[in-house]
């Protein structure tokens, strides 16, 4: 007896929320919604949308075109897929999309005054100018220029060393730590990348942060399951939290531990590195035998090998530049950019409500054949050579005014780490084509041959960063630190 009427009251639901839905629709006929593909009650169009959810986004925008509406639980989504498109949203409307989307493990973890995901206003305000200025800046980036240099040839010395046994090194993971120890540096004068165990976790709970950002919560985005954890995201987000804390308070005190004049030392060391003289990413991406031979001619030109790669060369190594460039289209740090509107916005003939979520899809755009010729193939000279038919790349650059390639963003709320990005990346990059060749090996370590060297293929996250790490057994061309 007890099933016929929970089936009932299920059918009584499905059938109001259809009506209501309908009622909706015929009273906001001057606010037509962007098209999209017919949706459920209750989940919208969850039930379209895999763990990647760029790649979601792209397959629905080629059936419904470069704007779409989509449900997403309960609440509207926006999705652009075109530079035209994505200028109108993110330029000609920037302040009607400055907020951006919150979920509660953004809140918790954040500790609900995250910069990044901050609403627009005095406080967002301040801090951008602290960051952009005091931390971000050319001149404290100038005066950062010491400990990138070091940890660089740091970098490097050890991949000859892996070089010299034929031993494979796990590309990703030191890259990762590369990155921790110029940030750390830069912020708390110490490294926190080496093989301890506190190093590890920090690395882990990086991953795991930036995961659970770039998935949908249904508690976040279904008002029926607000205070009902179905997926466990609650349980995940607070276990993280926690493992957080401990490991700042690690740091905290074994910096507060530390003997007051080796604290001070280092804080001189510091001073030193940040006002001393001028002296002389994420992941790593696939090229093809033809850029790696261009690339490696141009620096042995530029630079030579009886030095190592400077930031002061990158002016004069366009070809490395367009190699950047490439990967951004293809890969880029962030697939899509997400806002939220504070307020009703006209788009032509289409009304997007207050409160829609906006996700610009960068990874779709990157493989628009009707912005770029040929896109899945990886060709830098796009970016080079004046030829209509190779679309727009000669004239685009990566500081957000391009709408075909926006790797940092744009506008008010692009990226403020985009001149320590362009500083470090390219460098780096420099000094692994300038020192090595590279052999790619699976987990067996033996060497893998043929076209298609390195599995690109992406796992679920707000940077949807690669699904299995890259190993290769680096083989010097030179040693020009020695």
């Amino acid at each position: 007896m007890l099933l016929p009427i929970i089936i009932l009251y299920v059918l009584i639901f499905i059938l109001s929320t259809l009506i209501l839905k309908t009622l909706f629709s015929f009273s906001s006929k001057h606010n037509k919604l962007p098209p999209g593909p017919f949706s459920l009650p209750v989940v919208g169009h969850l039930h379209l949308l895999s763990p990647l959810i760029h790649h979601s986004f792209h397959k629905l925008s080629s059936s419904y075109g470069a704007l779409i509406h989509l449900r997403i639980g309960s609440v509207n989504g926006i999705v652009a897929s075109s530079p035209e498109t994505a200028k109108e949203l993110l330029k000609t409307n920037e302040l009607t999309f400055s907020a951006r989307k919150h979920t509660a493990a953004i809140d918790y973890l954040t500790y609900n005054s995250s910069f990044a995901f901050a609403p627009y206003g005095a406080y967002w305000k301040f801090i951008k100018k602290i960051s952009t200025v005091e931390l971000l800046g050319a001149r404290t980036l100038g005066q950062f220029l010491p400990i990138r240099s070091q940890e660089l040839q740091d970098f490097v010395k050890l991949l000859l060393e892996k070089s010299h046994v034929g031993e494979r090194v796990n590309v990703t993971e030191e890259l990762l730590k590369l990155t921790n120890n110029v940030i750390t540096q830069m912020m708390f004068s110490i490294k926190c990348s080496g093989t301890d165990g506190q190093a590890e976790e920090a690395r882990t709970l990086v991953r795991e942060v930036t995961e659970i950002f770039g998935q949908f919560n249904i508690s976040d985005i279904i008002w029926l399951f607000k205070n009902v954890d179905l997926q466990g995201f609650r349980r995940r987000f607070m276990d993280i939290n926690k493992r957080y804390d401990s490991l700042l308070e690690k740091i905290i005190s074994n910096r507060e531990m530390m003997p007051w004049k080796m604290r001070r030392f280092y804080d001189s060391c510091n001073r030193h590195n940040r006002h001393g003289s001028r002296m002389g990413i994420g992941r790593a991406h696939q090229q093809s035998k033809r850029s790696r031979k261009g690339s490696g001619k141009e620096i042995d030109q530029v630079v030579g090998k009886s030095r190592l790669i400077q930031e002061s060369d990158l002016p004069n190594l366009p070809y490395l530049q367009a190699i950047i460039k490439e990967n951004f289209r293809l890969h880029p740090p962030i697939p899509m950019l997400a806002r939220k509107s504070i307020e009703d916005c006209q788009i032509g003939k289409y009304t997007i409500p207050e409160g829609s979520l906006l996700f610009v899809n960068l990874w779709s755009i990157g493989r628009d054949p009707k912005v770029w010729n040929n896109p899945m193939k990886f060709n830098p000279e796009r970016f080079l050579k004046p030829k209509e038919s190779d679309g727009p790349g000669i004239n685009i650059d990566v500081k957000g005014f391009n709408y075909q390639l926006l790797p940092f963003g744009t506008g008010r709320r692009g990226c403020p780490g985009i001149n320590l990005a362009m500083q470090e990346l390219p460098t780096t990059l420099a000094a692994m084509i300038q020192c090595f060749n590279w052999k790619v090996v699976n987990p067996e370590g033996v060497e893998m041959k043929g076209n298609d060297l390195v599995d690109m293929s992406e796992r679920p996250g707000l940077t949807a960063p690669r699904a299995h790490d890259l190993v290769c057994v680096p083989v010097a061309r030179c040693s020009p630190m020695s």
